[in-house]
């Protein structure tokens, strides 16, 4: 038996790299797959189904049920429709892998409005949108008494947890996904669900399209490949399945290294009993500075 058997899952950006290897490996654990793709390019221009179709079409190949979808999970109603197509046909929905992504990387300076919002609405709203209807489909089935374990698995990058330059938007959106998937899982409990995250370092199209990456992502012949977008997937089916023992929680992963990733935190602190003033905190706040 597989550890996802009968279980119906939505992966996001599944057509290539990771989300691939996500789905390929939710249907040999048993799982009914949603493979979501809009099949844009690198910059999210463009759409083609033909990546969906083939990966649905090796996993019925190996005895799996899988279906297409080329909904935009950024469009409000696109992810409405990326919820039903899985109720609709495989009857339930249990897991929700949002993975879609785009990179348009750019200096602050450089930055146009456009590279902002288009990167930003992929991921952020692209996850949010999905997730929404998702909660919503899990607290009707709730309230008709029908009480099962669902999960959502949300995808960050250590470029916005630990803010990479040159990828502002990329990184702001990544590190507002790491929050969403903990407020999910605060707020979606109560519907029997899950949250987590996650940070992959893995070759993608995305990743070798940053200068200086590709030889370092680089198989090296005879050794175990760290890169392998292969070795994320099965991180995410543990945390989609129905006893998985977190929620809440970041983790990054790469090749064999699966790595918790703490929250924000407080940390040192000046503190008196009145109003501080400006010359006060000057010399006061000389013992927080960190040492470069």
């Amino acid at each position: 038996m597989g550890s996802l058997d009968g279980r119906v899952a939505i992966i996001t950006g599944a057509g290539r790299g990771i989300g691939r290897e996500h789905a390929l490996l939710f249907a040999a654990e048993g799982a009914k797959v949603v493979v979501n793709d809009l099949g844009g390019a690198n910059d999210g221009t463009g759409t083609d189904t033909t990546p969906a179709q083939s990966v649905v079409a090796e996993i019925k190949a190996m005895g799996g049920e899988a279906v297409v979808n080329g909904d935009d999970v950024a469009d409000w109603q696109g992810a409405q429709r990326l919820i039903n197509s899985a109720v609709e046909t495989f009857g339930d929905l249990d897991i929700l892998v949002n993975n879609a992504g785009i990179l348009r990387d750019r200096v602050i300076v450089n930055m146009t409005e456009d590279e902002w919002d288009a990167v930003i609405a992929v991921h952020l709203k692209g996850h949010f949108a999905p997730t929404r209807w998702a909660g919503a489909y899990w607290r009707e089935q709730t309230k008709a008494g029908i009480h099962k374990p669902r999960n959502v698995v949300h995808t960050s990058s250590t470029s916005g947890l630990f803010s990479n330059p040159g990828q502002a938007n990329y990184g702001a959106a990544k590190s507002g996904i790491a929050t969403l998937s903990q407020i999910c899982a605060k707020e979606l409990v109560r519907y029997g669900v899950k949250s987590n995250c996650i940070a992959p370092g893995a070759r993608t199209r995305l990743t070798l399209a940053t200068p200086g990456l590709e030889d370092i992502m680089a198989p090296k012949e005879g050794a175990f490949d760290m890169w392998d977008p292969a070795n994320i997937s099965p991180l995410v089916a543990y945390l989609s399945t129905a006893d998985c023992a977190f929620t809440g929680e970041t983790f990054f992963v790469q090749g064999g290294n699966v790595t918790r990733v703490d929250t924000w935190a407080m940390g040192d602190k000046v503190e008196q009993n009145d109003r501080w003033t400006v010359a006060g905190l000057a010399e006061a706040l000389g013992s927080l500075k960190r040492e470069d």
